[in-house]
C-alpha cells in the first residue's frame, strides 16, 4: 500500500490567507478603518496648515521685491530657518549633523588611486527619527495635557440647555486647538431669578486662542456667574465685568468681545448690551432680519466707558442666533472667508424647526463650504428660539 503524496497547496493558502488578514489588521489600525481619500484628504489640509503655520514668520513683501527666478529658493530657505527656530537649541544642532552627515554620503572621495564612500546615511537617519521621536513626545505630553485643559473648560460651560418656558435654546462650540477662547452660557443667575423665569444669556470671544484665551475665558466665567449671582441688573453687570476684565487686559491687548443679555418669558421681552461682538441676528417668523448690535466697546478697553441697553420684543416663530467671529471668517481651500452675506443667507433660509434642528442646519451650511480645510478659529453658535402658540 503506497503511501498518499503530500499537498503544499493547502498550507500555503492558508499562508497567504493568514499574511493578507495581517496585513489587512496592520492598515486598519494605522489607517483608523479610514478610506484612501479621506486620508490624502486629512494629508492636504494638515500640509496647507503646516504651510500657513510656517509661512506666517515670512515677510512675503519683502519675497515679491526679488528677481522671479531668485524667489523659489528664497522662499526654500527662509521655511527651513523657520523650521529650524522653531526647535530647542539642542535639537537644531543634531538637525544640523544630520542633514550634514546625509549630504556627505552623496560625495565620493578620491585620493591619488583610492577611492571612498562615506557611508552616513543609516546614522543621518538614526538622528532624523530621534528628532522625531523627541518632537513628538513633545506633542503627545502637550496633548494630553489640553485634553485636561479641555475636560476642564466644559465644566465652566453648559452641557445642557436650561428650561425655558415657551422657548427653546441650542449650542455648540468647537474649539480651533483643545481649548476655546469662546465662551457661551445660559443660565438663572439666582434662585428667585429661576422662579420669576429671568434668564441670562452670553457669548463672548477673549482675543487670542488656545491656552491664554482659555485661561481669560474661565476668569470671565467665574466673574459673570459671581456678579450675577449677586442678582446685579444687566447695566450693573456689563460695567464691573469690564472693570475686571480692565485690570487683566494687559494694557488692552487680551480685551473681550461679549453680547450679554437678560430674557423675561412673561414679557417675551430681551434687554440685551453688544459690547463689541459680532452682533447677533434676530430673525423675524416673517423672515425679515434684525442685528443687535447696541453696547459699546469690547470688555478690557476702556476704564470707563459708556454702555448702551437696547431692548427687543421677541414673538413665536423668532429665532436669536448668537455666533462668533470663527463662524463667519471660516475659509475654504481657497482662501475665501464663509462671510455675512452667505451667513445672513443661511439665516433668512432657516426652516420652522427646533433649536437644536436650526444649530444643525447653520452648522452644516458651513460645514459644506469650508470642507476639509483645517478650522482656523474658534466656532461658537447659540440659538435661542420662540416656540409657536
Amino acid at each position: 500500500m503506497g503511501i498518499p503524496p503530500t499537498s503544499s497547496a493547502a498550507p500555503s493558502a492558508h499562508t497567504r490567507e493568514h499574511f493578507s488578514t495581517r496585513v489587512h489588521n496592520f492598515w486598519q489600525v494605522v489607517s483608523e478603518g479610514r478610506q484612501i481619500d479621506d486620508l490624502w484628504m486629512q494629508f492636504a489640509a494638515d500640509a496647507r496648515a503646516s504651510y500657513g503655520f510656517y509661512g506666517g514668520d515670512i515677510d512675503w513683501e519683502e519675497v515679491q521685491k526679488l528677481p522671479r527666478w531668485r524667489q523659489p529658493l528664497h522662499v526654500a530657505k527662509l521655511f527651513f530657518w523657520a523650521l529650524l527656530l522653531k526647535m530647542t537649541p539642542a535639537r537644531r544642532v543634531l538637525f544640523l549633523i544630520a542633514i550634514v552627515m546625509f549630504l556627505l554620503s552623496s560625495f565620493k572621495f578620491q585620493i591619488g588611486t583610492f577611492s571612498f564612500d562615506i557611508k552616513f546615511e543609516l546614522a543621518a537617519a538614526a538622528m532624523f527619527l530621534l528628532l522625531l521621536s523627541l518632537e513628538l513626545a513633545d506633542k503627545v505630553t502637550m496633548k494630553r495635557d489640553l485634553e485636561i485643559a479641555r475636560e476642564i473648560q466644559t465644566w465652566l460651560v453648559p452641557s445642557f440647555a436650561p428650561e425655558v418656558p415657551g422657548a427653546e435654546i441650542a449650542f455648540a462650540s468647537r474649539p480651533q486647538n483643545s481649548v476655546a477662547g469662546d465662551y457661551y452660557d445660559a443660565f438663572y443667575p439666582t434662585a428667585s431669578a429661576a422662579e420669576d423665569g429671568k434668564l441670562v444669556l452670553v457669548i463672548a470671544d477673549v482675543a487670542g486662542k488656545s491656552i491664554p484665551a482659555a485661561l481669560l475665558m474661565a476668569t470671565l466665567q467665574a466673574s459673570l456667574r459671581t456678579i450675577a449671582g449677586e442678582g446685579a441688573s444687566l447695566a450693573d453687570l456689563v460695567m464691573r465685568l469690564n472693570r475686571y476684565a480692565c485690570a487683566h487686559s494687559l494694557d488692552g491687548r487680551r480685551f473681550t468681545t461679549a453680547v450679554l443679555a437678560e430674557y423675561e418669558p412673561a414679557s417675551r421681552r430681551l434687554s440685551y448690551v453688544n459690547a463689541g461682538h459680532n452682533a447677533p441676528i434676530l430673525r423675524r417668523a416673517n423672515g425679515d432680519l434684525e442685528k443687535l448690535d447696541i453696547g459699546g466697546v469690547p470688555l478690557g478697553i476702556q476704564s470707563t466707558p459708556d454702555y448702551e441697553m437696547s431692548t427687543k420684543e421677541l414673538n413665536p416663530g423668532d429665532a436669536l442666533i448668537f455666533f462668533t467671529d470663527g463662524v463667519v471668517e471660516a475659509f475654504d481651500e481657497s482662501g475665501e472667508e464663509f462671510g455675512d452675506a452667505r451667513w445672513l443667507a443661511a439665516i433668512r433660509a432657516l426652516p420652522d424647526v427646533t433649536a437644536q434642528q436650526s444649530l444643525q442646519f447653520l452648522m452644516t451650511r458651513v460645514d459644506a463650504f469650508v470642507g476639509v480645510t483645517r478650522q482656523s478659529d474658534d466656532i461658537t453658535c447659540m440659538i435661542f428660539r420662540c416656540n409657536r402658540a
